[in-house]
C-alpha cells in the first residue's frame, strides 16, 4: 500500500493482472455489443413454426437502439367442440342447448420470454364461458408431459372471454353440474386440446420482437346492470370516476424485431351476453367478433381461423358489466324496470330484460363488436410506449374457505365456506331467472327453505351467520355429493411483464372490486421500489368462482352479491393475497412464497346426463347429403338466403372457398327429429360487397348406423349466382 509520503509504485504481478483485468473488460463489451446487434437469421422472415405466409406490411418501425427485447410467440387453434344437444355454458338456462354453429371458438396463446429464454409468460384467452379448474389442472399436466417445468402453474394464465354461447360440461364441482348436464369428455377434450395446441403453435413461432402498450375509452358499449349496488359505495370514493363503469380498453401490441405484426390483447370489461338465454347457436360473442374483424383484418385473404396473426379480446372486471346498452324494460309492457329488485308491475323480474343497441341480438353483437374493434385498432395503430424489463410470476393456491384477513391493526374477519344466496337465482336483466326470485333479497323464503333442507340439507348456523346479511339458498360449501358444489381451493396469480402487471382473478369482479384491485396492487409495487406499473385484471382465470363485490355492494344483495360464495370479506381476502404476490415480485422473493394447499383432482372420467348418440336414418327414398331444400337460381346481394360457401372461379374449372362456419355471416342449424332423422339448416347472410359470380354451398356431416362406426357425408347445394345491384 502507498504511504502519504511516499512514492507508490506496483509490482509486476500486479501489473499483470491490470493488463489482464483491462483485456477482459474490452472483451465483456464487445461482446455484449455484438449480442444486442440486430441479428441477420432466418427467424427474421417470419417463416417460423407451422405457418408459411407472406410477410404483412410493417406497421411499427424499429427503433436504432436495442431491438428484440423479448422472444414472442402467438397461436390460435380451434376449440369448438360439439355443436349440438350440448348445454350452453353461461346463462344456467337447462333449455338452452346447442342447437347449431354461428361463429367457431378458439383458444389464442401469447408468449413472452426473455430473450436467454431465462423466464417465460403464457397468456391464453380461450372463447369459454370461464376456466374451469378441471380445464386447467387437465391443460398444465399435458403441458408439463411435453415441456417438462418450462411451462407450470406460476407462468401459464389461461381465461376465459366470457362468452356464453359456449359447450359447457367442463366442470368437476357438481353445481356446475345441474345445468351442464355432468361432465362431458367431448367437450372439455375439446377445449383442452385447442389450449395445448395454441400454445404449441406459439412455442413454435418464437422470435425476437418488442411489445408497446395503449389505452383508450371505448364509448356506447356498456351499462352498469346494478347500478344501485355500486351506489353503496362510498361517495368519495365514487367521485373519483366519471362512470359507474370502466370504459378504459388497454391494448399490448406484438411486433417482431423488424417491425411486423404479430398479434395483440386487449382487456375491456364488458360481458359477452348481447347473444341471450334464447340463442342456440355455439358463438364467442362480441368480443369474438371484434377478434374475428382484427384477424380478417391482417390476415389479409385468409378465412377466419387462419393467418399468423392473432388478435385476443380478453375480459377483466366485467362482474357488474352489461353491452346492453337500451338497459332494461319490461318486455311485456315496454316500461322500463329499472329499479333496485329489477322487477315490472305484471309479471315480476321474470318480464324485466335489457336489450340492444341493435334490433336483435345478432345486430347487437355485431355493433358492440365492431365499437370493440375500432377502438382497438385505434390504439393499435398509435402505439408507441414500449414496454421492456424482466419478466416475473407468483402464484398460489388458497383455500378461499378460510382466509383470515386483517382489516386494520384491530380487526380481523374471515371469508366463509361457498353459499349462494336467494338473489342468485333470479338472474340479472341479461339472463333472468326462474320462479319467483327477486334480486336485492335479504331475507329467505320458507317455502324454498322447506324444499331445500328437504332435498340437500340445512345450511349450519355457522355459515348462515357469515354470510349475513345474504340469505343462504345453496350452502354449496357444505355439500359434498356425489362430489363438492364448489371449490375451497383456488389459485391467485399475478405475471409481469416489465412495467405490465397482469392480475389473473379467478372470477367476476364488478367494476368497483376490480378498481380496488388494481389500486392495491399498484400500491404494493409503488412501496417496494417498483413504481409507474400498468396493472391489468384478467378476468375469469384459472378456477371459476362467480363473482366478487365490494363489502358496501354485499349489502344490498342484488345478483351479483349473491353469487360471492366466500361471504361478504371476499374482496378484503382477494386484495390482501395479491398485495402479497404483488410485494414478493417487487421485493423478488417469490421463491419464499407457500405454494399452498394443491387442488383436487376427482377420478371422474365422465358423468352426463346428456343423451347417447343414437342411430341415424333418412326419410324415405333420401340419402345422408340430399338436398332437402335447394336453394334459388338466382340472388340480390340485399336478399338473405338459407358449410362452406364457394365461389367458381372462370378460367380455372375449380372452386373457390370464400366462407366457412366460423364466418359471421353463416350460420349452421341442426334440428334433432322424430325416429333418428335429423335436419341440417345451413344460411348465408350475403354481405352487401359479395362479389358477383357463380356459388354453391357443401354441407359436412356425420351418421352412425346400428353396429357401423360413424361415417362421414357431404352435401352440395345446386350452384346459384350473385349479381350486383
Amino acid at each position: 500500500m502507498c504511504g502519504k509520503r511516499h512514492k507508490c509504485s506496483f509490482s509486476r504481478l500486479e501489473v499483470v493482472l491490470i493488463v489482464f483485468l483491462v483485456l477482459m473488460i474490452a472483451v465483456t463489451v464487445a461482446l455484449l455489443v455484438l449480442h444486442f446487434l440486430p441479428q441477420e437469421n432466418s427467424s427474421s422472415n417470419g417463416k417460423l413454426g407451422y405457418f408459411d405466409y407472406d410477410d404483412p406490411l410493417p406497421t411499427q418501425k424499429p427503433s436504432n437502439g436495442v431491438s428484440g427485447g423479448y422472444l414472442l410467440g402467438a397461436g390460435r387453434a380451434d376449440c369448438t367442440g360439439p355443436v349440438a344437444e350440448i348445454p350452453l355454458m353461461g346463462y344456467a338456462n337447462p333449455d338452452q342447448v346447442g342447437g347449431g354453429l354461428l361463429t367457431r371458438l378458439y383458444s389464442r396463446a401469447f408468449i413472452v420470454a426473455e430473450p436467454d429464454n431465462s423466464k417465460r409468460v403464457v397468456f391464453v384467452s380461450i372463447d369459454i364461458g370461464m376456466v374451469s379448474q378441471r380445464l386447467r389442472l387437465e391443460v398444465l399436466k399435458k403441458l408439463k408431459s411435453k415441456y417438462g417445468e418450462l411451462y407450470r402453474q406460476d407462468n401459464v394464465i389461461l381465461s376465459g372471454t366470457h362468452t356464453h354461447s359456449g359447450p359447457g360440461g367442463y366442470f368437476q364441482y357438481t353445481l356446475f353440474w345441474i345445468t351442464s348436464k355432468g361432465l362431458i369428455k367431448p367437450s372439455l377434450d375439446a377445449i383442452v386440446k385447442g389450449i395445448v395446441k395454441s400454445i404449441d403453435i406459439a412455442h413454435q413461432n418464437l422470435k425476437r420482437g418488442r411489445l408497446f402498450i395503449n389505452r383508450g375509452t371505448v364509448e356506447n358499449s356498456q351499462i352498469n346492470r346494478s347500478p344501485y349496488s355500486y351506489l353503496q359505495n362510498p361517495a368519495s370514493e365514487q367521485s373519483r370516476y366519471s362512470s359507474n363503469t370502466d370504459k378504459e380498453m388497454v391494448m399490448l401490441k406484438m411486433v417482431d424485431e423488424n417491425g411486423h405484426d404479430l398479434g395483440l390483447i386487449s382487456w375491456f370489461a364488458v360481458h359477452p351476453v348481447s347473444m341471450n338465454n334464447t340463442n342456440h347457436l355455439v358463438n364467442s360473442d362480441n368480443v369474438g367478433y371484434a377478434s374475428l374483424l382484427f384477424e380478417q383484418e391482417k390476415n389479409k385473404g385468409m378465412l377466419p381461423g387462419e393467418g399468423s396473426f392473432v388478435a385476443a379480446f380478453a375480459s377483466s372486471n366485467l362482474g357488474d358489466v352489461s353491452p346492453n346498452t337500451k338497459g332494461p324494460f319490461c318486455v311485456n309492457t315496454g316500461e322500463s324496470c329499472d329499479n333496485p329488485q329489477s322487477t315490472c308491475p305484471v309479471g315480476g323480474a321474470a318480464m324485466c330484460m335489457a336489450t340492444g343497441p341493435g334490433t336483435d341480438m345478432f345486430d347487437s353483437t355485431r355493433i358492440i363488436g365492431q365499437n370493440i374493434y375500432s377502438k382497438a385498432k385505434e390504439l393499435y395503430a398509435n402505439a408507441s410506449q414500449e414496454i421492456t424489463g424482466p419478466l416475473s410470476s407468483a402464484h398460489q393456491w388458497v383455500n378461499m374457505s378460510d382466509v383470515q384477513v386483517e382489516l386494520n391493526a384491530t380487526h380481523t374477519v374471515k371469508t366463509c365456506k361457498p353459499a349462494l344466496g336467494y338473489s342468485f337465482a333470479a338472474g340479472t336483466i341479461d339472463g333472468v331467472g326462474a320462479f319467483n326470485f327477486t334480486q336485492g333479497s335479504v331475507e329467505g323464503d320458507p317455502f324454498w327453505d322447506e324444499i331445500r333442507d328437504q332435498l340437500l340439507g340445512k345450511p349450519s348456523n355457522e355459515t348462515k351467520a357469515c354470510h349475513e346479511p345474504k340469505p343462504v339458498l345453496f350452502s354449496t360449501g357444505e355439500m359434498t355429493r356425489p362430489h363438492p358444489w364448489h371449490p375451497d381451493i383456488v389459485d391467485v396469480q399475478i405475471a409481469t411483464i416489465g412495467s405490465l402487471a397482469i392480475v389473473a382473478v379467478p372470477g367476476e369482479f364488478t367494476t368497483m372490486s376490480g378498481r380496488r384491485l388494481r389500486e392495491a396492487v399498484k400500491f404494493e409495487f409503488d412501496s417496494h421500489g417498483t413504481a409507474g406499473m400498468d396493472v391489468v385484471i384478467a378476468g375469469l382465470c384459472n378456477v371459476y368462482t362467480h363473482y366478487i363485490t365490494t363489502y358496501e355492494e354485499y349489502q344490498v344483495q342484488r345478483y351479483e352479491a349473491a353469487s360471492t360464495i366466500y361471504g361478504p370479506h371476499t374482496l378484503s381476502a382477494y386484495l390482501q393475497l395479491y398485495r402479497g404476490l404483488a410485494r414478493a415480485i417487487a421485493t423478488n422473493t417469490v421463491q419464499d412464497l407457500p405454494s399452498g394447499p394443491e387442488p383436487p383432482f376427482f377420478n371422474i372420467t365422465s358423468f352426463t346426463l346428456v343423451p347417447a348418440v343414437v342411430p341415424d336414418r333418412t326419410p324415405v327414398n333420401k340419402t345422408f347429403g340430399e338436398v332437402l331444400q335447394e336453394v334459388r337460381q338466382h340472388y340480390r346481394v340485399t336478399e338473405h338466403n338459407f358449410l362452406t360457401v364457394e365461389t367458381y372461379v372462370n378460367g380455372s374449372g375449380k372452386w373457390q372457398v370464400v366462407r366457412n362456419d366460423a364466418s359471421w355471416d353463416t350460420r349452421f342449424y341442426w334440428t334433432k327429429g322424430s325416429l333418428g332423422q335429423s335436419n341440417a339448416t345451413i344460411e348465408w347472410h350475403i354481405p352487401n360487397d359479395t362479389e358477383p359470380g357463380i356459388y354453391r354451398i357443401r354441407y359436412f356431416g356425420h351418421y352412425k348406423k346400428i353396429l357401423m362406426p360413424i361415417t362421414p357425408f357431404e352435401g352440395i347445394s345446386s350452384t346459384f349466382e350473385i349479381t350486383s345491384l
